[in-house]
């Protein structure tokens, strides 16, 4: 057993409720630009991931439809 199976497992989307709660009043204009550029990011790759998922579905939809 190793010590990651005794701590408890992180729920999805943890993360980002953390990061909502983040007191913004104590980052300074450059890293808010920062976090801007990095969320910004964040969107782009789930953007890409749902379209991947809309085609592997298209995709198994006219499969079955046949």
């Amino acid at each position: 057993m190793s010590f990651d199976d005794l701590e408890p497992r992180r729920r999805r989307g943890d993360a980002l409720g953390v990061l909502l709660k983040e007191d913004l009043s104590l980052f300074g204009l450059e890293e808010l630009e920062e976090r801007i550029e990095a969320l910004e990011g964040e969107i782009g790759r789930v953007k890409a991931q749902m379209e991947k998922k809309r085609g592997s579905r298209s995709d198994a939809e006219s499969l079955f439809r046949k």
